[in-house]
């Protein structure tokens, strides 16, 4: 018997692998994609929302009657900071993308996202790629939801390094107070972060599979990728731009491809050094229960062979 796909809504800031990790879900037949939520983060939030949008776009009929909602423009506490450096001024820098095929929903994200999770208590995914301030406003307005959410997969934080300061991962620096709140929250929470991400790379053959899928998809994909190769090229010594967020989408549809070790993780909110980091009990040594799966293994071959399967099947 087939398994009915988990009812998943998509939260994010595209962001260039925001939009390849939206191509993969709209791809994946093991998710129903309800709706798509955007929030400031690797650009500002108007340029996020059309993002959204043409992503949408560029998924065809696979994201038919999916509709998109903008978010939080800020953090919580903070000013909002971007990663235009890694992902350009327009966020998807790639030629000839496609308009989006009709405008955004009336109403607030956070609205959505209250009313699709009561409507199926238990049964929808919050799969995030950016700042978790939408998820953290849905739970601050609702203390009921955590409880009503069937899990949060996020890409955010890291066992060790950081990639926008040492010590924090941009997605958590970019919102550490909301990050803080979801962890805490007592949801089912699994993070996949960059002591992950880093290791799933789209090396010059890897983006060159992509392109002669010989798809629009496929060659916006291998656009940006050959876009982001250059900035971590310049920035971090890689051979390629790292897989971040298409590795989260990837875990809600095959979490086996992830090694997983339940742990305590907490995220520094205070200002300094550590501002954002992920502070991961790897040893148990605070005595405090868990309250996240992290990631801590990825078979990096299988994850991208997935990745490329399904891509093949968009237009």
């Amino acid at each position: 018997m087939v398994a009915a796909p988990q009812w998943v809504i998509l939260d994010g800031d595209p962001g260039l692998d925001d939009a390849v990790a939206w191509l993969l879900a709209f791809a994946s037949p093991e998710l129903d994609i309800l709706g798509v939520t955007a929030v400031h983060g690797n650009v500002p939030l108007p340029l996020a929302l059309r993002n959204a949008g043409v992503i949408l776009a560029l998924a065809g009929e696979r994201a038919e009657g999916v509709p998109y909602f903008a978010g939080a423009d800020r953090p919580l506490l903070r000013g909002a900071i971007t990663a235009t450096r890694m992902h350009g001024d327009s966020g998807l820098p790639a030629e000839e993308l496609p308009d989006p095929v009709r405008p955004p929903e009336p109403g607030h994200a956070v609205d959505f996202i209250l009313r699709t999770v009561r409507a199926r208590p238990g049964e929808v995914t919050l799969v995030c790629s950016g700042p978790l301030t939408n998820v953290a406003l849905a739970f601050r307005l609702a203390p009921d939801l955590p409880a009503l959410v069937r899990e949060v997969v996020w890409m955010g934080g890291s066992t060790a390094q950081g990639n926008r300061t040492p010590a924090a991962e941009f997605n958590a620096l970019a919102d550490p107070h909301a990050a803080q709140i979801v962890l805490g929250s007592g949801a089912r929470v699994r993070m996949v972060g960059l002591n992950v991400t880093m290791q799933c790379v789209a090396t010059p053959p890897r983006v060159e599979r992509l392109r002669a899928l010989g798809s629009r998809a496929g060659q916006v994909c291998a656009e940006l990728l050959t876009f982001y190769a250059e900035a971590y090229r310049r920035n971090y010594g890689l051979n390629g731009g790292a897989l971040h967020d298409p590795l989260a989408v990837a875990a809600a549809i095959r979490p086996e491809l992830l090694g997983w070790q339940d742990l305590r993780v907490d995220v520094e909110t205070q200002e300094g050094l550590n501002l954002g980091r992920t502070v991961c009990d790897l040893y148990g040594v605070t005595g405090q229960a868990p309250n996240v799966s992290v990631a801590v293994t990825v078979d990096d071959e299988a994850f991208f062979e997935l990745l490329l399967g399904r891509l093949a099947a968009l237009p």
